[in-house]
């Protein structure tokens, strides 16, 4: 038996209404969806720190939840894993004629603006919603989705050629916020302007080539490296970090930057 039929039985075994899991037994799609959303981002916290074991097992977890699924979905008589993978077979191959057909694409750029093409004409077919925009999904990461969403108007046009402008439509949304924090008394207008901020900053990051979402998680690691070195460092002098006034914070951060650019 070969492993994916080996985890495809011991899925059926852990959903077993009689000798299974009683954790696995009571799960339904919904259940599991935030599991698959934290494997996922353990796949992608393995690639970034090149643990390449790491990632081999992390893709494992993540390949269980599609097993998952696929025996819920099998359980109530929807679809199997079979269909699952002869699904995604058949699109690979519809969607990259200039490997399995005779059509001809020569750049990485050129093969996704094919892609994005026949997933357009895919959606018609289906008398889906026909917007550009359309089929960009809700769930994904709120920077994911605005960097998705500027892709896909971009190829009909609706985007700055060059990075330039978009530094001052950055500054511009700024002052924006600024305005409503002067003003100090409409939350909901401030809720507004900040995530007008933030789409201005995800598309200065797309057009500068850069994942909004990975230049995030290092931000978010370099604060927790620095902020634990500095409890490190007033640790070793017997102080604790609670008395520490603004200044003395702002000291000690400086130090910890200086002592990595050495």
């Amino acid at each position: 038996m070969k492993n994916i039929d080996k985890l495809c039985e011991i899925m059926v075994a852990l959903r077993d209404p009689d000798t299974g899991c009683p954790w696995d037994q009571v799960q339904d799609f919904a259940s599991i969806v935030p599991h698959t959303l934290e494997e996922a981002y353990e796949v992608a916290e393995a690639i970034e720190a090149g643990e390449m074991d790491e990632l081999c097992d992390e893709l494992g977890d993540l390949l269980f939840q599609v097993i998952f699924y696929a025996r819920l979905a099998e359980e109530q008589g929807l679809f199997d894993f079979e269909q699952v993978a002869a699904g995604i077979v058949d699109k690979l191959v519809r969607r990259h004629p200039h490997v399995f057909a005779d059509a001809t694409v020569v750049t990485a750029e050129a093969q996704t603006q094919a892609w994005e093409a026949s997933k357009a004409r895919e959606r018609a077919e289906k008398m889906e919603d026909a917007s550009t925009l359309a089929g960009v999904a809700v769930a994904l990461p709120a920077m994911t989705r605005a960097v998705k969403l500027q892709k896909r108007a971009a190829q009909v046009g609706f985007d700055w050629p060059e990075i330039t402008p978009v530094f001052a439509k950055v500054q511009e949304e700024l002052e924006e916020v600024q305005a409503e924090v002067a003003k100090a008394h409409n939350t909901a207008r401030i809720e507004e302007e900040i995530g007008d901020l933030l789409f201005a900053c995800t598309n200065l990051a797309r057009h500068a080539h850069i994942e909004p979402e990975t230049a995030l998680r290092h931000a978010n690691r370099k604060f927790e490296r620095r902020f634990k070195q500095m409890e490190a460092m007033e640790k070793a002098q017997g102080r604790a970090v609670s008395a520490l006034d603004l200044d003395a914070w702002e000291t000690l951060w400086e130090n910890v930057k200086a002592g990595e650019s050495k």
